[in-house]
């Protein structure tokens, strides 16, 4: 029971299990059906009960309908099972069996998707309304791209997981995992083996991802890792009087004072904080167009579609308009915009249809046609309601020529963004001093990058002021950019203007 509640504790207070608690993603659900297929699984091998087996059958269909990487416990259950059945036909009509119950209630599950998907929800990944984009929305074939993309991404993450493995179990957690190696193989060899496949089968896998995100996909081999720290536990125990046998307890302690300051997400306001400001600048009815999908897209569905905010700002994913599916989405939620270019719309999905499935196309005709819909959406729209580009469109695609606004036009560095004009001549009104964003004390990556970003539009922004003279403004901007962005790279020759007008 000791040992039991305290690999349960060191589990649940790891850093990335953890923090799931505080995300609205597939994971926190994926790590509860994987706790009962490892439960069941570990059941049905000691106690020799084939019901256990039959609920394993039952938690891998539910897996499998929320994330494939369900997959990964495969080959450690695989080990398991053959182990302590053997390879011959009666291991085979049980495995017949556990079929007969997972593919129906899998098959139950994945009905849903088209029933839900034809009735045209606001929100509609992959549109996955017939066979062929339903084939493709299960296989996660959007995703595939990332995955075994290169030998050099597979050793950028592998590094990522070995520099992270210290703080990720709070050390202790590691130290035990290490220790126990021997001593769980010595105490039982199969189950010692078990978690080591499950360990090198997450591992191999996870590193080949080359997402930003990755530490999720980690998981299996952190409990797994975790779960070793049982031989260290069993041999301690066995050594002390009874009246010490509280001391494991000290351990996952331990690992709550080096993870809750981690995964406390209690003070962090700078998604919604940066969402809301970029709605609340823009015009009724205008069109955001960019790539932020963690900074502002992702939680602008949250704060659009649920709590009604500014839902009358249209915002378009620039990268998700490389999907057919997308396009069903905007026709549902921006009808308008995007019936102004439904020609371009028509030629773009008529030369990504091959490319979708798999048959030869012409690459450049493809690339043509995005770039040709892309500049239709300002062209079209431009005359109708206000457009904004975010910055790492302009810093990123607008330097290397992949996006072109259409001729005539030029931008204006907003709050935030920058507006699309047709008169340079005209000075353009704003002040990015009004944006007021929280951020944690200990800002990780993704705070960091909205930083970024709105120093760099303040700097653009001070640089527009002084071009039309607008000196105090100019002052104001220098002010709020030194106070409260002191980290940010400011260009000599605007210091120099700065220092003269101080």
């Amino acid at each position: 029971m000791v040992i039991s509640l305290t690999i349960g504790l060191m589990i649940g207070l790891s850093k990335t299990f953890w923090f799931q608690s505080t995300s609205v993603e597939v994971y926190s659900l994926h790590l509860l059906l994987l706790s009962f297929i490892l439960l069941f699984t570990v059941k049905a091998y000691f106690y020799g009960d084939i019901k256990y087996w039959y609920c394993t059958a039952v938690f891998l269909a539910l897996g499998f309908s929320n994330h494939m990487t369900t997959i990964l416990l495969i080959p450690g259950l695989a080990f398991l099972f053959f182990h302590k059945n053997g390879f011959n036909k009666s291991s085979f009509i049980i495995i017949l069996k556990m079929l007969v119950i997972f593919m129906p209630l899998l098959a139950l599950i994945y009905s849903y998707l088209p029933i839900r998907a034809l009735q045209d929800p606001i929100l509609n990944w992959g549109n996955p309304v017939d066979l062929e984009r339903f084939l493709r929305h299960v296989s996660g074939k959007q995703y595939q791209v990332w995955i075994f993309s290169s030998i050099e991404a597979a050793k950028k993450q592998f590094q990522y997981f070995i520099e992270t493995l210290p703080v990720e179990l709070g050390y202790v957690a590691l130290a035990t995992s290490v220790i126990g190696i021997p001593l769980l193989h010595k105490f039982s060899k199969v189950v010692f083996l078990f978690f080591v496949i499950n360990f090198f089968s997450t591992l191999l896998y996870s590193v080949n991802y080359d997402i930003a995100d990755i530490d999720a996909y980690f998981l299996l081999a952190y409990i797994s890792l975790i779960f070793l720290s049982a031989g260290t536990l069993i041999h301690f125990i066995k050594k002390i009087p009874k009246r010490y046998i509280f001391i494991p307890f000290f351990l996952p302690l331990i690992m709550f004072s080096f993870s809750y300051s981690k995964v406390d997400q209690s003070k962090i306001y700078t998604f919604e904080d940066y969402t809301k400001a970029a709605l609340d600048h823009s015009k009724e009815g205008s069109i955001i167009f960019g790539y932020l999908w963690d900074y502002l897209i992702s939680p602008s569905y949250y704060v659009q579609y649920v709590e009604k905010y500014r839902s009358d700002v249209n915002i378009i994913d620039k990268e998700l308009l490389r999907r057919s599916w997308y396009f069903t989405q905007l026709e549902k939620n921006m009808p308008k915009v995007i019936a102004n270019v439904k020609p371009e719309v028509d030629s773009f999905l008529k030369a990504l249809q091959p490319f979708e499935r798999d048959e030869p196309f012409d690459p450049n005709f493809l690339e043509r046609n995005y770039r040709a819909l892309m500049t239709a959406l300002v062209e079209k729209n431009i005359n109708e309601r206000e457009f904004y580009i975010t910055p790492e469109l302009f810093q990123n695609e607008m330097q290397r020529g992949e996006f072109q606004l259409p001729p005539g036009y030029t931008l204006v560095p907003m709050e935030l963004f920058f507006k699309v004009v047709k008169d340079t001549s005209e000075y353009v009104d704003a002040d990015p001093t009004a944006v007021n964003i929280r951020f944690s004390n200990n800002a990780d990556y993704y705070q960091s990058t909205i930083r970024r970003f709105i120093a760099n539009m303040m700097v653009y922004r001070i640089a527009y002021e002084l071009q039309f003279n607008e000196i105090q403004k100019a002052k104001n901007i220098y002010d709020k950019l030194q106070n409260e962005y002191s980290e940010q790279r400011i260009p000599q020759t605007i210091i120099e203007q700065m220092n003269k007008l101080l």
